[in-house]
């Protein structure tokens, strides 16, 4: 037996997260960066566009050479060339005169304007091209202004930003073959329990089947670890500590599923005696997942896992998700928290925190959240539909349905940054 204090989400957050360093800084090709966080702020050493361009097949003219164009009246402009995207206009475009320019070439000099062509009318005068504007155009118009989109020395991007198509686009485009960005983190997995067979072994009376070890997996490569299976373990305590300190060695976080309770064959605590390891903590006021338990060695941190599925797959959610993006280099480790309308009744007595899994929905331009399955920590089948955890706070009776309610968000592009929890 070992004694257990119970302390609030919160503070068990702000223990670990004092571990939380971000790993160290590698290049790696524009083509490899996806998914990684940038490890140096990126500032725009040239302007974008870097010249005046055309967003438009048409034709660049003086702007002062149309000022009385009207329908019956149009101005009449001699085509003196042509630029192509990538081509610059060797000449000075001179008054009354006009130069055909198509998308994204640059403004050739003595022009201030670009008329579509869908809005000219072209013609011959003789053997040489001339278009008719049946319009005024202002200064500037139809034109793609040099620096409009980023100012040179702008800041493009700031260190723990995650790098999506979108800031691919934008490295590419300042010419970052190479990219500075935070190593993932090796997150070494490991399952205990004797009962427990392989999805590929026939049910035994009195076993089930593993599937702690494959959800961790899939979990900690959604959050952008290098998640690595080193299989499941029997009971055994001397197996279980050679494995655990072994692979705590290889990996940057270890993660154990089962042990934790308090039966005769719950290892945990013994193994983190043997290790020499610091508990950061071993109960936590919220359902499920009151047994979770984290313990520092040589600033690498073990996160103890409940064996129940739905225990384990909320423990993971709420602390060592937050943990691995921290380590990665993410600025916005947390998930994002928003404000749902409550699908169902759920009419469960809360003496502790409660996390419940749920499913979002769009309604009528309102947010649903409605509880999934049973609420039992040994629950499987809520968790394939589940993305938010539905946060039903201590002391709250009941919860009917079409309530406000607090919901953290499971599947959500790792950009997203507004609403997300702070830890205090």
């Amino acid at each position: 037996m070992f004694e257990r204090k119970s302390i609030q989400l919160e503070e068990a957050i702000t223990r670990l997260m004092k571990f939380a360093h971000p790993g160290e800084m590698e290049h790696l090709s524009l083509l490899d960066a996806l998914g990684f966080y940038l490890a140096e702020d990126l500032v725009a050493d040239y302007p974008i566009p870097p010249f005046d361009r055309s967003p438009y097949d048409g034709f660049a003219v003086c702007s002062i050479d149309t000022v009385k164009a009207t329908t019956h009246s149009p101005s009449i402009l001699k085509v003196v060339g042509e630029i192509a995207a990538g081509q610059v206009f060797s000449g000075t475009v001179r008054k009354n005169e006009a130069v055909r320019i198509m998308t994204g070439a640059a403004i050739p000099e003595g022009c201030d304007a670009v008329v579509m062509i869908e809005a000219v009318k072209e013609v011959r005068i003789g053997d040489e091209p001339h278009i008719q504007v049946r319009r005024p155009l202002r200064p500037n118009q139809n034109i793609s202004i040099r620096g409009e989109d980023v100012r040179q020395g702008k800041m493009i991007a700031e260190a723990g930003k995650y790098i999506n198509p979108g800031l691919i686009a934008l490295l590419a485009t300042f010419g970052y073959e190479q990219v500075p960005v935070r190593k993932k983190p090796v997150a070494g997995i490991i399952v205990t329990g004797s009962e427990l067979l392989d999805p590929g072994e026939p049910l035994e009376q009195g076993r089930i089947r593993n599937s702690n070890g494959y959800m961790i997996h899939a979990q900690a490569l959604r959050v952008g670890a290098e998640a690595v299976y080193h299989g499941k373990l029997s009971d055994d305590l001397e197996v279980n500590f050679k494995s655990i300190a072994t692979n705590l060695e290889k990996s940057d976080i270890l993660i154990t599923t089962g042990g934790v309770s308090v039966g005769d064959y719950d290892h945990m605590p013994e193994i983190f005696k043997r290790l020499g390891a610091n508990v950061l903590f071993n109960k936590i006021g919220m359902r499920p997942g009151s047994v979770t338990t984290v313990a520092e060695k040589d600033g690498k941190l073990i996160f103890a896992l409940s064996g129940n599925p739905s225990a384990c797959y909320v423990g993971f959610e709420l602390l060592a998700r937050p943990f691995i993006r921290a380590i990665s280099g993410a600025s916005h480790p947390f998930s994002p928290r928003v404000t749902a309308i409550l699908g169902k009744d759920f009419l469960k007595k809360n003496p502790f925190d409660r996390f419940v899994r749920g499913k979002l929905d769009w309604k009528d331009g309102m947010l649903f959240a409605t509880p999934l399955g049973l609420d039992k920590s040994g629950v499987v089948s809520s968790l394939g539909d589940a993305d938010c955890l539905i946060v039903f706070l201590k002391g709250k009776k009941e919860s009917e349905k079409g309530e406000q309610v607090e919901v953290i968000l499971l599947d959500y592009e790792e950009s997203i940054s507004v609403g997300e929890f702070s830890s205090g």
